[in-house]
């Protein structure tokens, strides 16, 4: 798909001595680098919602060692719609 973005100078000129020096392209590094941002967001979002309560001895993660169920319940299904 071809789309039009409009970016800082610095920025493109940085990128296209990059893509020159690595025999590439503007557009491969482009997608490279959106591609890492989507999956870095998607791994934050998974290790958030992982790190909400510990097993064990630990009990409760801070963040919830004093809050009630309905608090907890409501984090535990933020984002999935239910």
């Amino acid at each position: 798909m071809k789309t039009t973005i409009e970016i800082a100078d610095d920025l493109f000129e940085r990128v296209q001595r990059l893509a020159r020096e690595q025999k590439t392209t503007f557009r491969a590094l482009t997608e490279t680098g959106l591609r890492m941002v989507l999956s870095g967001r998607q791994r934050r979002r998974l290790q958030k919602a992982s790190a909400l309560v510990t097993y064990g001895k630990g009990g409760l993660s801070e963040e919830f060692k004093d809050s009630n169920w309905e608090r907890i319940r409501t984090e535990i299904y933020r984002g999935r719609g239910a």
